[in-house]
């Protein structure tokens, strides 16, 4: 279980250090906000999650796992993990964590929710490696899915909150230089278990 909470938590970093809606609020909203912000905002993104958390395991229930469809799973969330990862890196170089006045929404967690459900990124992710991942994880028990999502969360929280603190105390987050290569390691990262995940889809093929 602790390994599914460190993936959740490796996998759930590499989504948040990407620009995108979410990240752009909290650094906007940061200014005024203070460095809670990051909390609130992640809050009304980690709402959305829940929701989408629950879905996904009733319709586990409601089916069941098959030998095959673990296969499946395995193949959609490896092939998954590739492209993001392949993506991560090309974007790695013009990836900056800057903001714009006009995206700022006035209350934190409507933020974190409005931009979450906004961003075809979330839901690409969350149809594809998210799902994947957590029905993976959900073969065990449901407490290892409840694992893998807590790490998630972790990882949410733990970058949001350490943006909204940087930029309320007037520091950049990461230099450019270096925020590019935190980006490319994501992004081998996303790649090397994508292609673990399929080759673990074909050891599960019958």
């Amino acid at each position: 279980m602790i390994q599914t909470f460190l993936l959740g938590l490796m996998i759930g970093l590499t989504g948040a250090l990407v620009p995108g809606p979410t990240l752009v609020a909290t650094i906007n909203a940061s200014v005024r906000g203070g460095w809670a912000t990051g909390l609130r905002i992640s809050a009304g993104h980690a709402f959305v999650e829940a929701c989408i958390f629950v879905l996904i395991i009733l319709g586990i229930g409601s089916i069941g796992i098959s030998g095959q469809y673990s296969t499946v799973i395995a193949v959609i969330g490896g092939t998954a993990l590739l492209v993001f990862g392949i993506l991560t890196l090309r974007s790695a170089g013009s990836a900056i964590p800057e903001g714009k006045a006009e995206s700022v929404v006035a209350n934190p967690y409507l933020a974190g929710f409005l931009t979450s459900i906004a961003n075809p990124y979330f839901w690409m992710w969350w149809l594809t490696v998210g799902s994947a991942l957590l029905l993976t994880a959900a073969q065990n028990a449901l407490y290892f899915a409840v694992a893998f999502l807590a790490g998630h969360w972790l990882a949410d929280f733990g970058w949001y909150t350490v943006v909204s603190a940087s930029i309320h105390q007037g520091r950049k987050i990461f230099d450019e230089r270096m925020y590019t290569w935190v980006l490319r390691v994501c992004g081998l990262f996303l790649m090397i278990f994508g292609s673990y995940y399929l080759a673990s889809a074909f050891l599960l093929a019958p």
